[in-house]
């Protein structure tokens, strides 16, 4: 017997092809959740909260995580600030550390990371610290350092001298939350900087000196060494020298010419660990003339604090005691 098929009612097959319609412009899945907002570019690149903070310095700006203990440092002026702050580093660069940087001579306890000059880049990986600071010598070596690890680099403006340590200081502050110590040690400087002017503008001009390998150079107003003049309050005797890194090239003839009242001298080779001639250099017939040495006004800065550690808070507040201690001193009269 055959079947005939089976019909449905017209209004059923009408909802069937709505329903078939909806499923295949639709899809057979469940609906998606509403994309995300676009995020700007520079809320993109912030990093989260708590992950550290940008740190603007003299090459730039790093994000450096909060309070990093890993740290390599490569100048030693930023040595002597972050010691004077009470901050512990993890290695250091070099193999000499004169004076007050002495500690740092331990290389068990603070590792070699390579010199001023050239960083030790596989140790450095390896070690993989929260932070890399360079500054002077080692400034050249900066951008391949931050290509590793988050370096910020600390300069000294010679013209400059004093906003440059304040600056250096307060940024070393911020990273390590040492804010009240950088506090107590700006005001400090501050306090012993403008009791040592009151003196030496009355006290006669001064003439700053490096020796070297038994040559001389002369340093006046915005040089390397002209914090005594800019700073201290030192009148010069050559205001006229050029500001330059390595100073005028000059002799005897030109101290006994410039007849300083008081001359000061720094002794490279001292400073090195090279022995020292400066006072031999000086005691000739011509030098023996000016009025610096008949007073008994010829003052040998320490070498390393003024030549090697010059940036650093210390060594600053260093050389300023040592300058208010000869100014302290009675003026002797001129020789007959």
């Amino acid at each position: 017997m055959s079947t005939s098929p089976r019909r449905f009612p017209p209004l059923l097959v009408a909802l069937i092809g709505v329903a078939v319609l909806a499923l295949v412009l639709f899809g057979l899945r469940a609906p998606r959740a509403p994309a995300p907002a676009a995020v700007p570019e520079a809320a993109a690149a912030a990093p989260a909260p708590g992950a550290g903070r940008t740190i603007p310095h003299a090459q730039g700006s790093t994000v450096v995580a909060p309070n990093p203990k890993k740290v390599v440092v490569f100048d030693l002026a930023t040595l002597d600030t972050l010691d004077a702050l009470g901050v512990e580093v993890q290695g250091v660069a070099g193999e000499y550390f004169p004076g007050p940087l002495a500690k740092y001579a331990d290389a068990k306890k603070y590792p070699r990371f390579g010199t001023l000059f050239e960083p030790d880049y596989e140790a450095l990986h390896a070690a993989r610290p929260d932070l890399v600071i360079t500054g002077g010598r080692s400034s050249a070596r900066y951008a391949k350092l931050a290509a590793m690890v988050p370096t910020i680099d600390q300069v000294t403006d010679d013209a400059h001298f004093l906003v440059t340590v304040e600056g250096n200081t307060e940024r070393l502050a911020a990273i390590f939350d040492k804010q009240e110590q950088a506090r107590t040690l700006l005001e400090g400087l501050h306090q012993s900087i403008a009791t040592l002017k009151g003196t030496t503008a009355s006290r006669g001009k001064g003439l700053i000196v490096l020796t070297s390998g038994g040559r001389m150079s002369a340093y006046g107003p915005g040089s390397r060494f002209g914090v005594l003049h800019d700073t201290f309050g030192i009148p010069p005797a050559a205001p006229s020298l050029k500001a330059s890194l390595h100073g005028e090239a000059v002799g005897s003839e030109f101290i006994l010419e410039t007849n300083p009242e008081w001359l000061f001298v720094i002794d490279r080779d001292a400073a090195i660990g090279e022995g020292g001639g400066a006072q031999r250099l000086l005691d000739n017939e011509l030098v023996r003339q000016t009025a610096a040495w008949k007073q008994g006004q010829v003052v040998y800065l320490e070498p390393a604090n003024t030549y090697l550690l010059g940036g650093g808070i210390h060594s600053m507040r260093r050389l300023l005691e040592q300058i208010s201690d000869v100014y302290a001193k009675p003026r002797q009269p001129p020789a007959p």
